[in-house]
């Protein structure tokens, strides 16, 4: 499989992140989080907030379609200082062991790589997620959060050291 990964920057790359977060989170979640939540988080609402989150963006294609995206930068919380943080990693489930979420992850990885530490969230009982960070050397901190997804969700903080 041929496909490159660089920063997010046409409308249509824009749009095709949407597409993939939102197809993502039907072929990944369902199962995991409320199906009236999922079902209904619509296409459009996902390419707004493609539009809406631009920065920090890196996209995978397979020729012009996107595939994948990983979305990074500081962490958002004031409880790990001088610390990274993935925000978002999809791939279409199609692409799932074909290399192009190990590229983003190390894509990303190295965008970062002037922070001591790299934290991330999972869905709890995401188990498919949950190896592959493993297998990038992140390890869960013991910190949880709940978050409203239709239903109340747990979520797991992993850690990275670099």
């Amino acid at each position: 499989m041929d496909f490159i990964i660089n920063p997010m920057e046409t409308g249509p790359e824009i749009e095709g992140k949407g597409y993939v977060h939102w197809k993502a989170w039907q072929e990944a979640y369902t199962g995991l989080i409320d199906q009236d939540f999922l079902d209904g988080r619509s296409l459009e609402q996902s390419v707004e907030a493609a539009r809406n989150h631009v920065v920090n963006t890196l996209i995978a294609k397979e020729g012009e379609q996107v595939i994948g995206f990983v979305v990074y930068g500081p962490y958002r919380w004031k409880d790990l200082p001088e610390t990274g943080e993935v925000m978002a990693i999809y791939t279409l489930r199609e692409y799932y062991g074909g290399g192009v979420g190990h590229t983003l992850m190390e894509a990303a990885l190295a965008a970062l790589r002037d922070y001591p530490q790299v934290a991330l969230w999972v869905l709890k009982g995401n188990e498919r997620a949950i190896r592959f960070y493993e297998k990038h050397s992140f390890t869960f901190d013991g910190t949880e959060q709940t978050d409203l997804m239709g239903k109340p969700v747990t979520e797991l903080r992993m850690i990275r050291r670099q």
